[in-house]
């Protein structure tokens, strides 16, 4: 179902943008990537700088304000309607607020309201070359204070260091923590590999991975304790592959392998073999010993799963299932797809709404990988959303109904409905 809506000049105006700006982000395929010690380095600085008790870099989707690196919070990210950010984002000027109790957009918001007690605030865009707002660069105190044109400037300058090393690891090719291919050049070399298994027509296979409970490890042991992990964790996948296979890290705890001359069927007993290395490997360090498992997703090359982008959305779809289920196991699209979509999946990053309750509840969500049939959300908690309602993509005058497919915490993976 297809609604068509008339807009003002301004409103199309301001929704031209924000696609434009959305499509400048996913282009950098930043996103939910794993922390980096430039970006570390820089919130370090500005705490330093300007004695402030927090320091941010940022970027910012349809439905969240992510956060890249911060010192000072304990946060990852924050619902978008709860940002400060968002008014340099829509007027795409820095905001210095001396005392946010005293000001009326800022005085009941939760971070000023709550245990963060924020007070003060100085946030500059994170602007790329052709102009887009991004993100930001933020200074952020729980004391009221003063912030001279000087600090501003300097702010300003930081954000140009934050962009050149955005910049910067768009030719990276190798996690520097891991060892492991980055998100970008795990898909730029799968292309290759998929493009010669078409066309030689050889079997392909896509297995996605991640840590099970990594978050509680990072919480209780600290973050040392989440890199040995993640250590021991590639050490373990890269011992149970062959030197052909492509291995990847795509997000904090999550990976990826791409299996070339190996079916479905194949890859599911690799992947099986890689499951049981991982749980079977205790972890020893300053923190004692830990014992950790993963979930496994598996997709493989069809008639019609003829691109990467198909093939990582089915296997995290899959890898949902598997966390669903208990952890600690792998399941394969095939068994949980039969009736599911089976339409191609090209990456995107475009601000919808999931509407449900007869057009009463509404809850923003950004749209990661779109096809005719199906979709992958993000959404800052799944918990409340019902089995099926309807997505519209906002700008665009589309809507149609859905039902869930597969989902986790922030995730969720649906079909549309004819």
């Amino acid at each position: 179902m297809v609604v068509v809506r008339a807009f003002g000049t301004s409103s199309l105006d301001a929704k031209k943008r924000e696609i434009e700006r959305l499509a400048a982000l996913e282009q950098l395929d930043l996103l939910d990537t794993p922390k980096d010690e430039g970006f570390e380095r820089i919130v370090r600085l500005i705490k330093e700088i300007f004695a402030v008790e927090i320091g941010l870099v940022s970027l910012i989707d349809a439905h969240r304000q992510w956060y890249k690196a911060c010192s000072g919070l304990t946060a990852d990210e924050v619902p978008l309607e709860d940002t400060f950010c968002r008014y340099v984002v829509d007027r795409e000027q820095p905001i210095v607020v001396q005392d946010a109790t005293h000001d009326p957009r800022f005085a009941h918001n939760p971070a000023v309201t709550g245990e963060s007690h924020i007070r003060f605030y100085a946030g500059v865009p994170l602007k790329t070359k052709a102009g887009h707002v991004i993100g930001t660069v933020c200074a952020i105190d729980r004391r009221p204070r003063s912030f001279s044109s000087r600090d501003l400037s300097v702010l300003h300058e930081m954000a140009g260091v934050a962009m050149d090393r955005i910049e910067l690891l768009q030719s990276a090719a190798t996690d520097s923590l891991t060892g492991t291919l980055t998100r970008r050049a795990f898909r730029q070399e799968a292309d290759q590999l998929l493009s010669l298994a078409l066309r030689h027509q050889h079997d392909l296979s896509c297995v996605v991975l991640d840590i099970d409970h990594f978050k509680s490890v990072n919480d209780t042991h600290g973050h040392a304790a989440g890199d040995q992990v993640l250590h021991a964790v590639t050490e373990t996948c890269k011992a149970n592959l062959r030197a052909g296979d492509l291995f990847g890290r795509l997000g904090g705890e999550e990976f990826a392998i791409l299996l070339p001359h190996i079916n479905r069927e194949g890859a599911a007993a690799v992947a099986e073999k890689v499951r049981i290395a991982v749980a079977s490997r205790p972890i020893r360090g300053t923190f004692g010993e830990l014992n950790v498992t993963a979930s496994f997703g598996i997709s493989a090359l069809s008639i019609i799963t003829k691109d990467i982008e198909t093939m990582l959305a089915q296997a995290d779809a899959a890898m949902y299932h598997a966390k669903h289920n208990g952890r600690n196991r792998c399941v394969s699209w095939n068994s949980i797809g039969a009736d599911g979509p089976t339409g191609s999946r090209r990456r995107v990053l475009k601000a919808g709404s999931i509407i449900f309750n007869d057009h009463r509840s509404t809850i923003d969500c950004t749209i990661r990988s779109l096809g005719t049939d199906s979709a992958g959300l993000s959404v800052s908690s799944s918990a409340g959303i019902p089995p099926e309602f309807v997505l519209m993509i906002k700008g665009e005058g589309f809507e149609t109904k859905c039902r869930i497919v597969a989902q986790d915490r922030q995730t969720i993976e649906v079909a549309f409905k004819a």
